[in-house]
């Protein structure tokens, strides 16, 4: 079955709340002086993604609920042309004709963006409420996988969301070690290539031994040969989805 839809989910951010004036000091010295305002400030903002939604070839013919994959792409497939995204990992797959037992979303983000940014966490997690809210989606079955920057964003949303997820699979990407013991509980399964020039293999070890010190089960790939395509072989290898399907989670919070 090919990719079922396109569509754009928003969500509204506050970044700080509160109203108020500062506390400086009036200048009345003549002249141009140097000073500093300080004060919390209200920012709200409305994010939009672009999008491409696949549903199993069975979703219309029966009302069970299923698994989804959220996917994460990299830097090169961001922009306003959303079928970009489909030029690699699971979107790729099911353009190509393959038949994956998940609902998959895959958002686009928008040029000069990044996913880590406080705002694109944010319109992850509007767009993935609408969508399960929307879909018979599992939410005891939701996945996450990105490669290189949706590596950075996969890391990045999972420990932002320590309770959403059922199983995360980061490709050539980077965490914060600080953050391991908030998803030291979660399945991980890392990937990498040795030879990345783009993304150091050390940015996955880091955030793998920083698990491993937490109690973490993670599992962690390394292609010996691979550059920063790491992805390709991982996406292809039926394995990854048999592992996701083994990992459920309590319902979304």
């Amino acid at each position: 079955m090919n990719l079922r839809g396109v569509a754009m989910a928003a969500a509204s951010v506050a970044v700080a709340a509160g109203c108020a004036t500062t506390g400086s000091k009036v200048e009345t010295r003549s002249g141009q002086h140097a000073q500093k305002f300080s004060a919390p400030v209200t920012v709200k903002a409305r994010a939009e993604l672009d999008y491409l939604l696949y549903l199993p070839e069975d979703y219309a013919k029966s009302r069970k609920k299923w698994p989804l994959i959220l996917f994460l792409h990299g830097a090169g497939e961001r922009g306003d042309k959303v079928q970009l995204v489909a030029k690699h990992g699971p979107p790729k797959l099911v353009a190509e004709g393959k038949a994956l037992p998940f609902i998959i979303v895959s958002p686009q983000c928008p040029q000069w963006e990044w996913w880590p940014n406080a705002m694109q966490i944010a319109a992850l997690d509007g767009l993935l409420k609408e969508i399960v809210a929307n879909y018979r989606v599992d939410k005891d079955r939701l996945y996450l996988t990105g490669l290189s920057m949706g590596g950075f964003g996969s890391w990045k949303l999972a420990t932002e969301c320590p309770t959403r997820f059922a199983a995360v699979a980061p490709i050539c990407g980077k965490g914060d070690p600080t953050k391991a013991k908030l998803i030291k509980d979660l399945p991980i399964w890392v990937f990498h290539g040795a030879k990345d020039p783009v993304v150091p293999l050390a940015n996955s070890k880091d955030m793998v031994d920083a698990l491993k010190q937490c109690g973490s089960d993670v599992k962690f790939t390394i292609y010996p040969e691979a550059q920063h395509d790491s992805w390709t072989a991982t996406y292809a290898n039926p394995e990854l989805y048999d592992w996701f399907l083994q990992h459920q989670r309590g319902a979304m919070k």
